[in-house]
């Protein structure tokens, strides 16, 4: 199966159907991701035991960029509200049990391959 098919069905996995428009960004951030392990690795080709490690940093880019860039993913970051006090009006919202704050943490552990790098790094003389 292709790189593009692997990063779509592991979105999918995650909530997010990919749409042939999404095909240009997702094959960049495939690039991006191959050549990053590329060059930390510094190997000609993306090894095999890493393959499963840059369709998930594939998708870390992608749901990245729709974010950075106020493109729908289909959740809604509201506020979750923590605490309401009626008497002089005191409201306080939960920033860590929020929908924006498990999708940042979902992106940043798609984004964490470079751990698994080591054991695939070659020596460059």
């Amino acid at each position: 199966m292709a790189m593009l098919d692997d990063v779509k069905a592991r979105l999918a996995s995650l909530g997010y159907t990919a749409t042939a428009a999404d095909d240009w960004l997702l094959n960049f951030c495939i690039e991006k991701v191959e050549g990053h392990i590329k060059n930390s690795c510094n190997v000609a080709a993306v090894p095999e035991g890493l393959r499963l490690v840059a369709v998930d940093m594939a998708c870390g880019e992608f749901l990245f960029g729709k974010k950075q860039s106020d493109q729908s993913v289909g959740i809604e970051f509201e506020a979750v509200v923590k605490q309401i006090t009626e008497g002089d009006t005191t409201i306080v919202f939960d920033s860590k049990n929020s929908a924006e704050a498990k999708y940042d943490a979902l992106i940043a552990y798609l984004q964490h391959g470079e751990t698994d790098f080591a054991a695939f790094r070659c020596v460059k003389w």
